[in-house]
Order: C-alpha cells, then structure tokens, then sequence
C-alpha cells in the first residue's frame, strides 16, 4: 500500500473504533473478551496483516504507515491492538525477517487473513527482558529437533494456532550465542498452555504460559532452515526492535484519548459555578499532557522514519518506546488527576486506561532495558 493509500485506511479505522469499539470498552474489560463481532471486523480491514507483504495477502504497509495506523488504535482499549499485535508484530515478523520461502508462503497468508494467529514465545521465568538468560533447550535428534522449556506471559498464548519459540540449541555456547527460533504449532504433541493470566489491567488482552515437554519437530521447523540456526538471538533483537515503534505508537495514541478524555470532563464539570476547565492548575495539568502527546507522536514518526531508511534501528525504536510508555504513564496520572475523585471509579474511562498504561513500561523490554540500549548506543565501547 503506497503512502497516497493511507488516509483512507486511517479514516476507516477511526470511524471503527469510535463507533463500534469505544461503546464496548467497559464490556471488554468486565468481561475480559474482545466480542466476536470485532474480531471479524478487523479482519475485513486487513489489521491482522497490515504488516505483511502484499504478495502474501497483508496490506504491505511501510513502517511509517504502521505507526500513524497504531496511533489511531492505540486511541481505544490495548485488548483490540493485542488481537493482532503478535501477527503483525513481532511474532509475524520472525517469519518476514528470517523465515524460508517456504514458511513464508505456508504462514504468511494464514496470519494476514486472521485464520491463524501467532504468539512469540521468548519470555521465560527466569528470562525476561535479556533473552540471552533463556533455558528452554532443543536437542537434535536424528531429523528431528526435540523442544523442552516453559515460556511466560505469551500473548494470545490461549487463541494461538502457532508458537515462535527461541530455544536454546548450544548448551554450552556463551549468552546470546546457540540459540535458535523454531516454528511450532499449537496442537504439536507436547505443547501445552497454562490459565489465562489474570493480570492488573488490559484485560481483554490474553496471556499465559506455555510449556513445552518433549515437543518433537521437524528440522525445516527452523526459522531459517538449517542455515538458521544460532540466529534467533539476532532475530528476537531485529524484531524487538520493529516491535518497540509499533509499542510506542500505540502509547501515543493512548495519549491522545487520555487528554480528550481529560478535556471533555473539565469542559463538563462545574464547581463553584463553572467549568474546572477554567482552573489555572487544572489547565496546567493538561498543557503537561498535550506536550506528552505531541512529543510522543513526533519522536514514533521521527524513529520511524529513520528505521525505514536504515539509518537508525537500535537507538530510534528504544527511545521511542522509552519515552512514550512513561510519557502515557504521566498522562494517565493526570488524567485520574483532573477527573478528581470520580477518576477513581471503575465505571470511568480514566481508571480503566491508568490501569492498561502501566504495562507498557514493562514488555518488549523494560525501560531500564531501553536506557542501556540508548545508553551502549550512545557511548560505544566504553559503555562495558
């Protein structure tokens, strides 16, 4: 999809999600279910593809173009990015990124249409925001690569139809080296997936443990093939970092509706006789906000533009996604802020969104995991 293409993909998009979507966000989260009828819908928009070739049946868009499309979903509930974000995020991307042709051509079509769903399984108990630490091992045998690990926290993990699961191949190779990505689907013997996590916020959203014991598959399961292997460190980073500007959109559009959010209420609220909108501290509180939003929005396109042209993919995606989950962090707070006690109440847009921002601060890499990186970036070898 060319650039001219977008706008009136972003005006559909937004039109869904103010009248289909907002008026279910309280059922979402009571219910902790994205309604069927949605889930349709997005797939008749192609949001479960809009990354992926078009060749393959995705929409094909640049990354740019996924940015300002995260924007406007990130205006509603995470649960409704969440039930795509893995296909066209970072779980499909470890097929766009490394995959064969042949496992390209095999999964591609089926994760662009919402027929399957995808789910990258790197997290573990004891290997969270560095991958290098992950013990999930797999042992050759024969033709066969034999998997066994538990994987933690795996988004969609409950609905997936396929696993993306980064094992160890070379027990005795150092940190980031000997590991390998493997393509796993959900009904391999072996494969197993825990209770849906009950989690703070975001519900709606799903995640779960997944074992794996003994889960026998092929050799050309190998992201990569057989040339693939010992590349899935490499590859959880490229991705990693693809995913982190999708991220930080998402926490930009969030932004957006925290600070609509905000102004309507002080618009409609009166106190003493007029609207607290009149307020000086309360104006304060939302100019802080609208200078988040703005900021926000500015460095995900800036980062993204500079991820398309290859001159920055480390540095632009970490800053990003550092800034805009704690920018939404501080928005959210004043939002509850402005909105006084009436913040506080489970039944208010506000509360809802204090609680689904606090994650992003912690996922696809902690924030103190995104200042090393800017930090390594920065400084070079004397960095350590």
């Amino acid at each position: 999809m060319t650039d001219h293409d977008i706008e009136p993909m972003l005006d559909t998009v937004r039109d869904f999600i103010r009248k289909e979507v907002m008026p279910r966000e309280a059922e979402i989260d009571e219910k902790d279910e994205v309604p069927a009828v949605l889930r349709e819908a997005a797939k008749r928009m192609g949001l479960f593809g809009f990354t992926i070739p078009e060749e393959y049946g995705g929409l094909g868009l640049g990354i740019v173009d996924q940015c300002r499309l995260l924007i406007e979903i990130g205006y509603t509930t995470p649960a409704l990015r969440s039930m795509f974000s893995t296909n066209v995020g970072i779980a499909g991307q470890v097929i766009m990124d490394g995959g064969t042709s042949g496992q390209k051509a095999e999964w591609l079509p089926r994760l662009a249409s919402g027929e399957a769903v995808a789910s990258f399984a790197l997290t573990e108990p004891d290997a969270g925001s560095d991958p290098s630490d992950l013990r999930t091992s797999a042992v050759r045998d024969g033709g066969s690569w034999v998997l066994n690990g538990t994987k933690r926290y795996i988004t969609n993990a409950p609905i997936a139809d396929v696993f993306m699961v980064f094992a160890r191949t070379d027990p005795d190779a150092k940190s980031s080296r000997g590991i390998s990505t493997f393509i796993v689907p959900a009904g391999t013997p072996g494969v197993s997936v825990g209770p849906r996590d009950h989690k703070m916020g975001q519900f709606g959203a799903w995640t779960a443990d997944v074992n794996l014991d003994g889960v026998r598959v092929p050799a050309d399961a190998v992201v990569g093939g057989e040339a693939g292997v010992d590349t899935g460190f490499l590859t959880a980073m490229r991705c990693l970092s693809n995913g982190r500007l999708l991220l930080a959109a998402a926490c930009a559009g969030m932004c957006r509706r925290l600070v609509d959010e905000s102004v309507r209420f002080a618009s409609e609220r009166r106190q003493g006789g007029r609207a607290i909108a009149s307020h000086q501290l309360v104006q304060a509180l939302i100019a802080d906000s609208v200078t988040d939003t703005m900021a926000a929005r500015s460095l995900v396109l800036e980062s993204a533009r500079a991820y398309a042209d290859g001159s920055d993919r480390r540095t632009g995606p970490a800053a990003a996604k550092y800034f805009c989950s704690e920018a939404v962090g501080r928005v959210a707070d004043r939002a509850v802020q402005v909105h006084g006690g009436a913040g506080y109440m489970r039944s208010v847009a506000v509360e809802r969104f204090y609680r689904d921002a606090r994650l992003f601060r912690i996922y696809e890499g902690t924030s103190q995991i995104q200042q090393l990186i800017i930090a390594r970036q920065t400084i070079g070898a004397a960095a350590g």
